[in-house]
Formats: structure tokens, C-alpha cells, sequence
């Protein structure tokens, strides 16, 4: 059987950013800017545009009224949860960092999602043990320490109603897998879930080219 994708460049991904439905959201262009400015090695940290919009659509579309995020950063990818939840939907919020997420702060604010939104700060697989007894979720979006992937799944699985979704991002990890053996911890550790994943009889999941790759998973 032949392969059928079309090979990425900077032509083909800037005509892709350019058909979507909220490329012209002055908010998250701001947002964008601000977040570049932190320097390239930390802005690198945030989703992509056509992801973003994915996410959004995602929400809408499944229904969810409940989601949670494992890594937040300045966030870009929260807003677009958010903002396609229905009005008394809620986005739980887990991420390390202070300094970041008071910049997500702000755009939730001026947005008016703050309402939709909550951020509780600390380590993550932490957060996650001290979730309140019986909460659930319809979505989870999973972009943080990517070592500890497999632990916030395991984590989170059980809390997922049936048919809900979980995704995970950088699971293509810059190109690196799917060639020769991978040796450094970090790849081995995403190698090893997207394995995993594929073979999980608890989930339905399916790994999409979409910029550094998502693991898109469904709770059987």
C-alpha cells in the first residue's frame, strides 16, 4: 500500500494557518506577540495556531462541558478551550509556573473566560492525586513535562467519562521518532506511550501530523 500525506514547508504552512476560521482574532494574535517576546526557547512552549483552532472545534463539536489541561504556560491553548465551552462549561487549569500563567491570566480576562476558568498551580501529577473525589472530565488536553506524560494519563484515564478525549501534544517530538533507535530519555519515554497507546484496549487512538503531532485518544 502507498503512503498519502503531503510533505510540510513554510508555503504550504502559512496558506494552511491562513484558512481557518479565527485567523484573523485580533486577541490571539496578541497573545502570540507577547508570547514570542518571552525569547525563542520559551515561546516554543506554545501550541500552534492551526492547533488552537483544532482544539476549539474539537470542544464544540464533542459537547464538552468539562475539560482539563495539564500544562498551560501563557495560554494560548486554554482560551480556545474555553472560549468553545457551553456558558456554564469549565476548564480546569494545572501548570508549574507563576510567572507564566499570570499572562494567561490576563487574556482570560480580557476575554471574559476568567468565569470558565480554573488555575491551580503546582506539580502536576500532584494536582492531579489531590483531585477532588468524583470529579470528571468530557476533554483533556495534556501538554507538559513530557517524561511524566504516561503518568498524568494513568491519572487522568479513569476520570475521563466514556467516549470522552484525551490529546497529547508533541508526540512527533520535533521529527525525531519513527527513524533510527531513539536513546535520549525523552523521546524514549514519548516513544513508549505512543506504543502503549496503540495497543491500549481502554482507548481508540490515533496519531495525527498535526505540528508536532497530537495523540488524539477516545475512553472506550
Amino acid at each position: 500500500m502507498g503512503t498519502k500525506y503531503v510533505p510540510m514547508n513554510d508555503r504550504r504552512y502559512r496558506y494552511l494557518c491562513r484558512c481557518r476560521s479565527d485567523a484573523s482574532d485580533l486577541l490571539l494574535q496578541e497573545l502570540r506577540v507577547e508570547t514570542a517576546a518571552l525569547g525563542k526557547e520559551v515561546s516554543k512552549c506554545q501550541i500552534s495556531d492551526d492547533q488552537g483552532t483544532f482544539l476549539s472545534i474539537l470542544v464544540a463539536a464533542a459537547g464538552v462541558k468539562s475539560a482539563i489541561e495539564v500544562g498551560t504556560f501563557t495560554g494560548y491553548s486554554s482560551l480556545c478551550i474555553a472560549r468553545a465551552l457551553p456558558p456554564k462549561g469549565k476548564l480546569l487549569c494545572l501548570d508549574a509556573s507563576e510567572e507564566w500563567t499570570a499572562i494567561a491570566r490576563k487574556y482570560w480576562a480580557k476575554a471574559g473566560l476568567q468565569n470558565r476558568i480554573e488555575l491551580r498551580l503546582g506539580p502536576a501529577i500532584d494536582r492531579l492525586k489531590q483531585l477532588e473525589r468524583g470529579l470528571t472530565f468530557d476533554f483533556a488536553f495534556i501538554d507538559a513535562a513530557k517524561p511524566e506524560y504516561d503518568a498524568y494519563y494513568e491519572l487522568l484515564l479513569p476520570r475521563i467519562r466514556r467516549n470522552g478525549l484525551i490529546l497529547f501534544d508533541n508526540m512527533l517530538s520535533g521529527g525525531r521518532l519513527g527513524g533510527r533507535p531513539v536513546k535520549e530519555p525523552i523521546l524514549r519515554a514519548i516513544d513508549a506511550l505512543n506504543r502503549k497507546l496503540a495497543s491500549d484496549p481502554r482507548v481508540e487512538a490515533v496519531l495525527l501530523s498535526v505540528a508536532d503531532g497530537i495523540q488524539f485518544c477516545r475512553k472506550r
